[in-house]
């Protein structure tokens, strides 16, 4: 982080060593942050090795880092990912004469991230959080002549700070009735608690919701992140896969804290299940590449704070984990589409659909059902006392009958059949995943005065189900080769993100104008 110090003026003359430099130290953090995952893994396991128990460090009664399973997994991640990123931009941006600039800022965001993730205080947190979207935003106008490039960094940076300002009065609330932001002695607190809670400390979880809610684009806070296509790539990969995800990992850090108030947690399925929706909807309109990828974000960023919302932090977790390796690879590879594309124009016409006739979708539907618990019940999994299991299962189920949907319309049943073994085999590595995540992500528990799963099988419940049936429904209606008009007309609205930027462009251009 010390390199947000150096004087612009020297990132030019020292470039070459900066890159260099910024590069050995991301390596040598990824080994030291994967051997700390591995042994923690081993001790959630095993029950042996230096991290059985969590590692903290307190100066001047302030925990200044906390090392458990769950910031392990974070710290591995930030690094692994800044590493090839700053590998990843040696030859990208060779020659660019802001070379030593951008990783001047790069150091600066991945050492803020490295440190929210080990972070034992929730002002640290907030902190350190602030620190990596201020290195962000001279990341996004790395082309600052660029108007586009001006634009989208101001509007993530009013949306940034209106998130900063929540979480800032969460922490004072918080402070102001539990005396304490460090969340060992905090957590312990809380696990006293009775049958009420004060009204500082409900308004204050309700900020800190809120306020991770808007960091992490969520709607109708999220327009800004799908303007953000004048960064160069590995910014964008940076973003995607390890800063936009913050706000997920704050809840799961602070779950026993946000465990308080199931209201919270309610309203955050809905925001969850709202932006899933939209920003489905608007990625499937999209044409470029980099802003599919953008409204994909937003939509994985959705589901995660579903799974927050029913209680399901070590699913969140593990959807964290596999979002950002998987954006961070869309995102670095989206330059090679264009030759994919031709390579496949060379290739054999494609088969037309063959229609899918209810009997087979209903046997589909049923193989797909019994089978995905099968696996459960093979790693000893009950979806019924998984926090959010249910809901979160029929989602499953949901993708995987439309993957098998898929390989039946093309008739061929080979491709079936290595379809339904593909989907054993996710299902398979899913449920070990999850097993390891929930060994190393076990909240303290606390005395929560309503079961969170109680509020969902009423509204929230219902807008889950019909949300992802509909998303289902119309990817189906994609692959029809005449599609209803009301199809058009929802292709013209999803194309313009719903026009949720241009009303924010018209209420707030005094601010956005840059």
């Amino acid at each position: 982080m010390a390199t947000g110090l150096v004087p612009g003026r020297w990132c030019k003359k020292l470039q070459f060593k900066l890159r260099d430099g910024v590069t050995l130290l991301a390596g040598l953090q990824t080994l030291l942050a994967l051997a700390i995952t591995l042994m923690n893994v081993t001790g959630a396991w095993w029950g042996t090795g230096p991290f059985t128990e969590p590692v903290r460090i307190d100066v001047g009664g302030v925990q200044w880092l906390l090392l458990d399973g769950t910031s392990s997994l974070m710290f591995a991640l930030v690094s692994f990912v800044g590493w090839v990123i700053c590998r990843y931009s040696v030859r990208f941006l060779d020659g660019e004469p802001e070379l030593g600039n951008y990783y001047r800022w790069t150091a600066l965001t991945i050492g803020a991230v490295s440190l929210m993730a080990l972070s034992g205080n929730l002002l640290l947190f907030i902190a350190a959080w602030a620190l990596s979207s201020l290195g962000l935003h001279h990341l996004l106008l790395f082309y600052r002549e660029r108007p586009a490039a001006r634009r989208a960094a101001w509007n993530k940076f009013i949306a940034s700070r209106t998130g900063d300002l929540c979480l800032l009065i969460a922490a004072v609330l918080i402070y102001l009735e539990c005396q304490t932001l460090n969340f060992t002695p905090l957590f312990e607190q809380l696990a006293g608690t009775g049958s009420t809670i004060s009204m500082s400390l409900m308004c204050g979880v309700w900020l800190l919701v809120i306020g991770a809610a808007i960091k992490t684009a969520q709607f109708p806070f999220h327009s800004w992140l799908p303007q953000t296509l004048e960064t160069p790539t590995p910014v964008s990969a940076l973003m995607h896969a390890g800063i936009v995800n913050a706000g997920g990992y704050l809840l799961i850090r602070t779950s026993p804290l946000v465990q308080l108030v199931p209201a919270a947690l309610a309203c955050l399925v809905l925001i969850g299940t709202l932006t899933v929706c939209i920003a489905a909807t608007s990625m499937l309109a999209q044409n470029s590449v980099k802003k599919r990828l953008a409204y994909s974000t937003v939509a994985q960023m959705g589901f995660m704070m579903l799974q927050c919302g029913l209680g399901a932090f070590s699913a969140a977790m593990l959807h964290l984990l596999a979002h950002s390796f998987y954006k961070a690879y869309a995102f670095l590879s989206s330059g090679s589409v264009l030759e994919q594309k031709r390579a496949l124009g060379r290739g054999p016409e494609p088969k037309q659909t063959v229609p899918v006739s209810s009997f087979k979708l209903l046997l589909t539907t049923g193989f797909v059902v019994l089978g995905f618990l099968a696996v459960l019940a093979l790693f000893g999994i009950n979806p019924a006392t998984k926090p959010g299991g249910m809901l979160l299962g029929l989602v499953v189920c949901l993708a995987l009958t439309g993957w098998l949907k898929q390989a039946w319309q093309t008739g061929d049943y080979l491709l079936v059949l290595r379809t339904a073994c593909a989907a054993g085999g996710v299902c398979l590595l899913y449920c070990l995943a999850f097993l390891t995540i929930d060994r190393l992500v076990t909240p303290t528990p606390v005395t929560a005065f309503a079961d969170p799963s109680l509020l969902m099988i009423g509204g929230p419940a219902v807008l889950v189900v019909l949300g992802f049936t509909s998303l289902l429904l119309l990817n189906d209606r994609l692959t029809l080769s005449r599609r209803p008009d009301w199809m058009n007309a929802l292709y013209i609205h999803a194309l313009n993100g719903f026009y949720v930027e241009a009303w924010f462009r018209q209420r707030l251009g005094h601010l956005l104008k840059q």
